[in-house]
């Protein structure tokens, strides 16, 4: 047994001494392949660090700057009470059945009557499926995100909180919009990009009144 052992040893050491430059060669070639994938991964990380030299800061300074949210935004919902026919579908395509319809029958009429309209903004989920299947287009998204409270009662608008008219951020007199983010179209920043800032006009103030005081 031990000599069957040894040579097997003997033969096996034979094999590598005669091999030593086939195995050396291989190592090489394996040594160089990490070494070129290591420095495709190194290019890599810098052209990714590259790419972001030129963008923008992707941080506000909010509430003083805001962002412009994109057309397909989903923010408060807008109801216009006159367009209003109390079919209540809404509520049947609401996931949890939110909006609250108020209404009557007409009997002079033969129609249903709105009396009140209210959604709960604490609860709603901001699905727009009310606004999609809406026939007469009473219901629609606006921009406006600013609906936080500290009292969750004053989430549950009613048809004259929700009638109230949406107004954009992108026309806010006291805030600037954030340009030259990269997931921000073009179509979007290009129009707001001579609208003044307001550390552009606190600053404009200032040196007039330091000019006016040096004077």
């Amino acid at each position: 047994m031990l000599f069957h052992t040894f040579f097997i040893n003997n033969i096996l050491n034979n094999y590598i001494l005669n091999n030593k430059g086939f195995f050396m060669i291989q190592n090489i070639q394996q040594y160089s392949e990490q070494a070129l994938r290591a420095a495709r991964y190194i290019g890599e990380g810098f052209l990714v660090t590259l790419d972001h030299m030129n963008r923008t800061a992707a941080t506000i300074q909010y509430p003083y700057e805001k962002l412009i949210p994109s057309e397909r935004f989903r923010g408060r919902i807008h109801f216009e009470f006159d367009k209003c026919i109390a079919c209540e579908v809404c509520v049947r395509v609401c996931p949890i059945n939110l909006p609250v319809v108020d209404w009557q029958f007409q009997k002079s009429i033969k129609k249903k009557q709105l009396k009140s309209y209210s959604i709960d903004f604490g609860v709603c989920i901001f699905c727009g499926n009310c606004v999609e299947y809406c026939p007469t287009n009473c219901l629609s998204m606006t921009e406006e995100y600013e609906i936080s409270s500290y009292d969750r009662h004053e989430l549950n608008y009613d048809h004259v909180a929700l009638g109230r008219l949406p107004y954009p951020v992108s026309k806010d007199a006291m805030v600037s919009p954030i340009l030259g983010l990269s997931y921000l179209p073009k179509s979007v920043t290009k129009s707001h990009e001579k609208e003044r800032t307001i550390t552009n006009v606190s600053s404009n103030g200032l040196n007039n009144g330091l000019n006016n005081v040096s004077k």
